[in-house]
């Protein structure tokens, strides 16, 4: 007997003990992933068995029995996706004379199957929050009550159909008439907040407030964005059906619907929540709902057309542009999207085309003075309004458009002659990139309007409408020209080669790896590239890297944390959209063991930038290190980190050190190193 009384009851012990696995009276069941972690005791019994059969391999699950001295090795091929994988086959060792019985359930209509996967294996699994929440809903459910009737698939199939319960995936599937549905309490969504909301910030920021501004709240909740909007000065209400169903409803120049109408199971209720809020707005309307959560990693209860949370509420997670489409269909408008979720609806056509123009001009510089001559010194007060418009429009202002005009023209008399002046003193050909930035900003702008209905001439603001006579003499010759520019992009291999050529972003195998601030300065038809995703979908909030891919027509937004003060960010989120369907894939890394991080960030900003230096300075130093050298190892965190502590190299701030516990000869090494690849350079 290989296993004495005691040495088992040891065993035994430290199973029930077990903080890693299933226990039940009987026995111990820990996922093949978890084995590592469990009690060295365990580990080493367990090893003992498993060269007793090479069959074990396959293995999913171990189950130490406490009972008697036998390990089974249990085959779930797919554990991972089902959940409620069936049994295909079981290995019983017998530890008392290693004799090894087989069960092989791979024919049989009616094997065990598994409950609560997540007890199988640790926090760290890949899917174990997906197995709990799944748990967590049988339960809630009734489900799991009773797991004598439970254990085999017909005894379980059964059951769920009595309940009229089914399964997509890891979501229970519950029929909106079926009488086991959870309560939903709408109000629980409601958030206590302490700041502004997204939604109305992004509204802020786009300078859509001014001082004679009204707002309201449709579906305030506990009322934090009317306090704090009224907080800023502007006059500021709102309504709840919950918490405040006695206030008024008021119309305003803002109406906020802020994640509403994801909030709301029935879809006729849904519509007329749109459609009310609509109609109280003057100006603008914000509308929010949640995107881009994958339901199938989330293990909630399907309900409608949405899920029911833990919490008992309601959630439709839309996908961007079936949001975009609901909005449109439902107001019969072409809504504008400012980032994931979130759309401005105006009411006037001209101010939606203002806005939309307004977020593809690029920045410029007023051309700095460079000749000081007696006339212009006397005149320079007078000429900076005209000098400012120029810049902002690429032409010459008409009749009422400058502020000072009638000055002007009393002292020069007419502006083309003060604006000859101006080119005498400053460089003429800085205007004439200045009229060239602005023409493509136009194009760019026009080109992205054919994606909606393209606004006619008279749609235009008067503004804009000079501007294109100015710059392309006709409207149907800049809209000529802009779906020439448009129809260009269908060319990857050109969107390669001006990838490559681009004087400003980081230059990868597939694409180009780019700063958000440096985008102006890009060459207009990788702007327009990609303005055919931000102009659709709307850019990740956040965004401060882009990346734009040209083997593949794609465009991702991508967020690393601490950009600026962080040597080396790691990449927080992602948001990639895909240019063919306009399918949006997003991902979070904040809980990643081992995210991407940014090397050499000199290359993704403009020189002008403010720590262009301060980067450019480490990314040398890591060179003469060579600390840069394999880009596939340092990608991510963990590598970087592991050459860092090989070099016996530490950074801080944005400068390289020696490891004060470095040992002395291996650092002479590295120093020797790095002297030989200066003088190699060098030469």
């Amino acid at each position: 007997m290989l296993y004495s009384i005691d040495k088992f009851k040891a065993i035994a012990l430290t199973c029930q003990n077990s903080k890693i696995g299933k226990i039940l009276p009987d026995a111990l069941y820990v996922h093949i992933w978890a084995m590592e972690k469990i009690d060295p005791l365990l580990k080493a019994y367990e090893k003992e068995a498993r060269v007793a059969n090479k069959k074990i391999a396959e293995t999913t699950i171990v189950k130490f029995n406490t009972d008697k001295p036998k390990i089974s090795y249990l085959c779930y091929p797919d554990f991972d996706t089902n959940p409620h994988p069936a049994l295909k086959y079981s290995i019983v060792v017998d530890m008392t004379n290693l004799k090894v019985s087989c069960w092989d359930y791979s024919n049989s209509e009616n094997p065990p199957i598994l409950h609560r996967k997540e007890t199988f294996v640790t926090p760290e699994y890949p899917g174990y929050e997906m197995f709990a929440q799944l748990t967590r809903w049988e339960q809630v459910l009734g489900l799991l009550g009773n797991a004598r009737f439970i254990g085999t698939k017909k005894e379980w199939e059964a059951f769920l159909k009595e309940k009229g319960i089914a399964f997509v995936g890891h979501n229970l599937v519950c029929p909106i008439n079926n009488n086991n549905k959870p309560k939903i309490e709408r109000h629980k969504a409601a958030r206590f907040r302490k700041v502004i909301s997204r939604p109305v910030r992004l509204a802020l920021q786009a300078d859509l407030f001014t001082p004679e501004t009204t707002f309201f709240d449709y579906g305030c909740g506990h009322g934090a964005d009317v306090e704090l909007i009224s907080q800023q000065g502007y006059e500021s209400s709102g309504w709840d059906p919950y918490y405040q169903p006695n206030a008024p409803l008021k119309k305003a120049d803002i109406v906020n619907l802020g994640y509403i109408i994801n909030v709301i199971e029935d879809l006729n209720e849904r519509r007329q929540a749109l459609v009310k809020a609509w109609e109280l707005t003057g100006v603008v309307l914000i509308v929010s709902a949640q995107v881009l959560i994958d339901e199938s990693s989330k293990g909630w209860l399907a309900y409608g057309d949405g899920v029911i949370t833990t919490r008992n509420t309601f959630q439709k997670y839309y996908e961007q542009e079936e949001l975009k489409s609901y909005i449109d269909q439902v107001l019969n408008v072409d809504s504008v999207p400012v980032a994931l979720g979130v759309f401005f609806v105006f009411k006037d056509e001209k101010r939606a085309q203002i806005f939309r123009a307004s977020r593809f001009r690029s920045r410029a510089k007023t051309p700095i003075i460079r000749s000081k001559i007696k006339t212009f010194d006397d005149y320079e007060t007078m000429l900076i309004p005209l000098m400012n418009f120029v810049t902002e429009r690429g032409r010459l202002p008409i009749k009422g458009e400058l502020s000072n005009e009638q000055e002007i023209k009393k002292e020069f008399g007419n502006v083309r002659r003060a604006f000859e002046l101006i080119i005498n003193a400053t460089d003429e050909q800085e205007w004439e990139a200045i009229v060239e930035k602005r023409r493509q900003d136009l194009l760019i702008y026009l080109a992205l309007s054919h994606f909606s209905k393209r606004p006619t001439i008279r749609q235009l603001s008067p503004q804009v409408r000079e501007d294109i006579k100015a710059l392309f003499g006709t409207y149907k010759q800049a809209c000529m020209f802009a779906d020439m520019m448009l129809f260009s992009l269908k060319d990857l291999k050109n969107i390669a080669d001006i990838c490559n050529e681009s004087p400003v972003g980081k230059k990868l195998s597939h694409g180009l790896l780019v700063h958000v601030s440096a985008l102006d300065s890009l060459d207009p038809l990788l702007r327009l590239y990609e303005g055919c995703a931000s102009r659709t979908i709307g850019r990740l909030e956040d965004t401060n890297v882009i990346k734009i891919y040209f083997k593949k027509p794609k465009i991702a937004y991508l967020y690393y944390t601490d950009f600026d003060d962080n040597p080396h960010p790691t990449l927080r989120t992602s948001m990639e959209v895909d240019l063919r369907d306009l399918q949006v894939k997003y991902r979070e890394f904040e809980q990643d063991y081992d995210p991407p991080i940014l090397h050499e960030k000199e290359l993704l900003v403009n020189s002008d930038y403010p720590l262009y230096d301060k980067f450019a300075k480490l990314t040398l130093q890591e060179r003469e290190w060579g600390l840069l050298d394999d880009f596939l190892t340092i990608s991510h965190r963990r590598g970087w980190l592991k050459c860092l502590e090989d070099s016996c190299a530490v950074i801080k701030g944005h400068k390289l050190f020696w490891r004060k516990e470095a040992e002395p000869y291996k650092l002479k090494l590295l120093q020797a190193k790095i002297k030989a690849r200066k003088l190699m350079n060098n030469d």
